[in-house]
């Protein structure tokens, strides 16, 4: 429908009471005014945004890129795409162009790391169908590459540069599946050196400049950590965070003169904030806090800025501090964007970073210094897509069943009119302790421009919002948490957006559990499910975490339950143990190399399930893990799933065929 436009009918309107003279004519112009209003009311109320459907191809054509590492000239910068159908490594010139593939993985996902300090060689990470066991990889200036860390069931991680640029650091668990250690791999012979050998399940978190000093961080539970330094000269260990309560510590970096160590931590306070501790004297001092936590921080090349990311309710803040004068330098404002990272190249004279909004995908920037000019480099939406069709996230906050406030993301489809309830989905994000973020998603994006309201709930339990919040759900889940998800239904329902007999409930790993849990634990309130890869047996999962997960295993313990100890609430909260409850229809998507949550999790659902004649639709990706990499999987997995909603949800009580 077209929007009327107001001013010409009003002036058409003037110009016909013009031709009637005296009193009648000021009477005839009054009853035409009025009626004038009476009209355009009416086609305001009946005013509905015209707009396009896409399909799930079209919305897969979005180009999906991070990543951002400068040439050694700072000609060109190295990212990540998806462009091909699965990731590879490009290289875009600072100057603008066509972006050029370095990689063509046709099977692999390949994430590009870095480019050499001095020459055009790329370090890139791949495993094998997702199964986590990343390897780094050189890419030779001829194409070629060699895997430079081989193993089977050696899994290496990609640490920094040194910073004479003649070697770089990385962590791998080569001597024992269950320890990261850190070795230092010379670039010339692209030979490893043990550096420090972790017999104890501490992380290795930063490495000082003058190859000193380690920074070491050792989890307790979720909410309680301890930080440590490590002389490499001396081997002593110094204990960096006494404490009593709870607290969190992070290392994060070293002065240039390796003289401070940064860190995050909670310690005495809701949110994380930024302290150092000076070695030589051996005092902490407070460097930054905000009321909400920070993320990371970190220094350019020549430590003239440091750069620090705030998780301000669901976006990322960028804060980039001159430390020459203590100012905040201003970054590029972009009209419904987010900068969401940036890199300082090691001149100081460019920096690339990326911005994405809930309607735009992440595009690729470059910002001089010396003209204060940001230039965009990629334009990743297909132009297939008109944004305007797509809906700006909005965050909410509605009180769940405690009175306690739950922040959420909600997307209301341009569809919707207060006459008019929608299908709804109840969205759960990852963890536990993750977090729904603003930015854009192709698959929420595609499900509310075919009609669907979706909340994307940060239940308690969840990070970014204060410890407190955080450690709300401990050994409490599928019950407090759960809650905030029915509750967050009763909030659609409440403000007139969607029917409540269809509404449905939605989420991946541990939101996938929360699927699973909600069609059992509350078999009445979401007229369907769809769980991506969620856990359905408590105690095999926790029985069998990757190995490399070993530094973390007791606080997952401590969150969730010890299967040793704790083996009756496990089961009590497993949904596998109860799945008689179950009548709703489900749809169940699994990776076959899944290391975290083992595709028997959803084998064994979905085969009992069946036995019991519930509706249940299930897809396994052969060359997937944990989470979907490749492009056609993408596709088909989005198009299943709003198929199985339309049938399930969107079409519920109706029997007759749905109108077109």
């Amino acid at each position: 429908m077209i929007i009327p436009d107001r001013l010409s009918h009003y002036k058409v309107w003037e110009q016909e009471t013009q031709s009637v003279p005296g009193k009648e004519g000021k009477m005839y112009k009054k009853f035409l005014i009025i009626m004038g209003f009476l009209l355009i009311a009416l086609t305001g109320c009946q005013q509905e945004k015209e707009i396009t459907q896409y399909t799930i191809e079209q919305f897969r054509n979005t180009e999906s890129i991070f990543g951002h590492s400068f040439s050694p000239d700072e000609s060109s910068i190295l990212f990540t795409s998806n462009q091909s159908g699965i990731y590879n490594a490009y290289r875009i010139p600072v100057a603008g162009g066509e972006p050029a593939a370095l990689t063509d993985s046709k099977n692999e996902a390949v994430f590009a790391i870095s480019y050499f300090p001095d020459d055009r060689r790329i370090l890139y990470a791949s495993d094998k169908g997702g199964n986590e066991i990343d390897h780094i990889y050189v890419r030779f200036e001829d194409g070629t590459a060699r895997d430079l860390t081989p193993g089977e069931k050696a899994r290496a991680t990609f640490v920094r540069w040194t910073r004479d640029g003649k070697s770089f650091y990385y962590l791998s668990n080569q001597r024992d599946p269950r320890f990261m250690d850190l070795y230092e791999m010379d670039i010339d012979t692209f030979t490893p050196a043990l550096i420090y050998q972790n017999d104890e399940g501490i992380d290795v978190s930063a490495i000082s400049h003058d190859r000193r000093y380690l920074a070491l961080a050792r989890s307790i539970t979720n909410n309680n950590s301890e930080m440590y330094l490590y002389n490499l000269e001396t081997r002593e260990m110094t204990h960096l965070s006494p404490h009593e309560e709870d607290a969190t510590f992070s290392p994060q970096t070293f002065s240039l003169d390796s003289k401070e160590l940064y860190y995050l931590t909670n310690e005495g306070r809701e949110f994380t904030c930024l302290k150092k501790y000076h070695i030589p004297d051996q005092t902490h001092e407070l460097v930054d806090s905000y009321d909400w936590d920070i993320l990371y921080t970190y220094f350019s090349w020549q430590g003239t800025y440091r750069v620090s990311g705030i998780n301000e309710d669901a976006r990322t803040v960028i804060k980039i501090t001159n430390t020459k004068t203590g100012e905040l330098f201003p970054l590029p404002e972009l009209p419904n964007a987010n900068i969401t990272s940036v890199n300082i190249s090691k001149s100081e004279n460019l920096m690339s970073f990326y911005a994405n909004g809930s309607r735009s995908p992440s595009n690729l920037y470059v910002y001089y210094f010396d003209d204060n000019r940001s230039e965009r480099l990629t334009r990743t939406l297909n132009p297939e897509i008109n944004a305007e069709d797509l809906v700006e996230a909005e965050v909410v906050r509605y009180e769940s069943f405690d009175g306690l406030k739950i922040p959420a993301i909600l997307y209301k489809p341009h569809q919707w009119k207060e006459d008019r309830k929608l299908p709804g989905i109840v969205r759960v994000h990852g963890g536990p302790g993750g977090q729904a973020r603003i930015g854009y998603r192709p698959s929420i994006q595609y499900l509310v421009n075919h009609g669907y309201v979706v909340i994307d709930v940060n239940n308690r339990g969840s990070s970014g919002y204060g410890k407190t919040f955080y450690q709300m759900d401990d050994q409490k889940h599928g019950s407090v948490d759960l809650d905030d998800c029915v509750w967050a239904k009763k909030y659609l329902v409440a403000q007139g957006l969607v029917d409540p007999d269809k509404v449905a409930i939605l989420g991946g790993s541990y939101g996938g559990y929360m699927v699973l849990a909600a069609l059992t634990f509350r078999p009445e309130e979401f007229t369907a499910g769809v769980d991506l890869f969620g856990i359905s047996n408590w105690v095999r999962t926790l029985q069998s975490i990757p190995p490399w997960w070993e530094s973390f295993k007791e606080a997952l313990y401590a969150e969730m339950g010890n299967p040793e100890t704790d083996l009756e609430s496990l089961r009590a909260k497993s949904p596998i143990f109860h799945y008689d409850q179950i009548t709703r229809p489900l749809m169940v998507l699994q990776g076959a190399n899944d290391p975290r949550v083992l595709q028997v999790e959803s084998d064994e659902i979905v085969e009992a399930l069946k036995k019991k004649g519930v509706p249940v639709e299930y897809l396994v990706f052969d060359d997937e893990g944990h989470g979907f990499v490749n492009k056609e999987n993408q596709i088909e997995a989005d198009k299943a799933m709003l198929e199985f909603l339309d049938k399930h949800v969107k079409q519920a009580g109706r029997s007759e065929a749905p109108e077109e």
